[in-house]
């Protein structure tokens, strides 16, 4: 696939930016797309919104997956880019256009010449929330196109263009989100005696909650809980009878994320009596920590210093991917790619260098191909 034709589907699948498992129009233009390719050795099926695409090899001895995520985000574009988003709201702020492109060109290269293993190209649905890596993995059509090394790329808008970087074990960590509701009694500003302010004990709640990784958590562990959402109360002269907290949750161990939880739900029960309300928590989307594999992190590193492009060797870092859920049952690693932007993921202004493109479909088939040896 030309670099121009790599530009044009990434400009089209930029401007139609779609939530989790409503990836409609998304998925029509890949299949459109994939229709178009050398048909002799591909094998197709869909869940919900995503595709699974099998490459069938000349003697295959294994399956190798490749996984790209096709979701936007809910955030309103400010790149002023003549292919900005038609989907008022929507915007594709993580780089899933990328993502879906250098998958697609991957994709169009080993339909033309295939490799000794099967290949299956995964496109799935709904990484942003609420998860579809689970379920999806879970499902009869991914368990019969089940690869036996899988790995992902996720684009960096801080590394220039020809750089990649990963590491062995821990790359992003285990995460969860968190939503907290609050319900007392409100009532006229002028008698806070007759009511139960929860906006007072929404914002206690907030301090409170440090205190659970300052002196609950084993130091030598990592953990935070952020919020990053108050709402509550409805004029400036009523005392709140809700309030609402949204947040996440990430730590470096699966273990952690169980231990933060209860000491929350312990709180809450506190706060009920405390502050003479009622709390109910809801810890929506989960992700499992992004943890690769040695071997196959070798083996990449391997084939990469070997090119052109520039190996870097990247930190931990407390984002969450459920790509981490296809690396617990799956041996395989992900890697981040350079695209240099100013601003960076989830950003209303992110705007990768296109130059990035043709160089994540190279690294992506040459990965591919060399990963028959292992």
């Amino acid at each position: 696939m030309e670099n121009n034709q790599l530009l044009q589907i990434r400009q089209a699948l930029h401007q139609i930016p779609e939530l989790g498992f409503q990836e409609f129009k998304t998925q029509e233009y890949l299949l459109d797309k994939i229709k178009n390719f050398k048909q002799t050795h591909l094998t197709l099926t869909t869940w919900k919104t995503g595709i699974l695409v099998k490459v069938h090899g000349t003697n295959p001895a294994k399956v190798i997956g490749f996984r790209t995520d096709i979701d936007g985000l809910p955030i309103v574009e400010d790149t002023n880019l003549p292919f900005s988003s038609d989907h008022e709201g929507r915007m594709h702020a993580c780089g899933h256009d990328f993502h879906m492109t250098i998958s697609l060109g991957a994709l169009q290269r080993l339909a033309e010449q295939p490799i000794t293993d099967d290949v299956v190209f995964i496109f799935q649905p709904a990484e942003e929330g609420p998860g579809g890596a689970l379920p999806m993995l879970e499902s009869k059509e991914f368990q019969a196109f089940k690869p036996d090394v899988i790995f992902a790329l996720h684009v960096a808008p801080e590394l220039p263009v020809g750089t990649v970087a990963t590491k062995p074990g821990l790359l992003f960590a285990n995460t969860s989100e968190l939503f907290i509701d609050f319900v007392g009694k409100g009532g006229h500003a002028a008698y806070p005696h007759l009511t139960n302010d929860m906006v007072v004990a929404a914002s206690t709640f907030v301090t409170q909650l440090q205190h659970i990784i300052a002196r609950q958590m084993d130091p030598m562990s990592s953990g935070v809980v952020t919020i990053g959402k108050i709402t509550g109360g409805t004029v400036q002269n009523v005392i709140a009878e809700k309030a609402r907290l949204e947040g996440t949750i990430r730590t470096g161990e699966p273990g952690a994320i169980d231990e933060i939880k209860h000491s929350i739900e312990t709180l809450a029960k506190g706060f009920e009596k405390s502050h003479h309300c009622q709390i109910t928590i809801d810890y929506g989307s989960n992700y499992y920590q992004v943890f690769n594999h040695e071997e196959y992190v070798d083996k990449f590193r391997e084939i990469i210093t070997g090119t052109e492009h520039i190996w870097k060797e990247a930190a931990p870092a407390m984002t969450g991917e459920d790509f981490g859920y296809f690396l617990r049952d799956i041996p395989g690693f992900m890697f981040w790619l350079g695209v240099e932007s100013d601003y960076g993921l989830h950003h209303s202004k992110l705007n990768p260098k296109e130059d990035a493109l043709l160089k994540g479909v190279d690294i992506v088939e040459l990965t591919l191909r060399k990963l028959t040896e292992v």
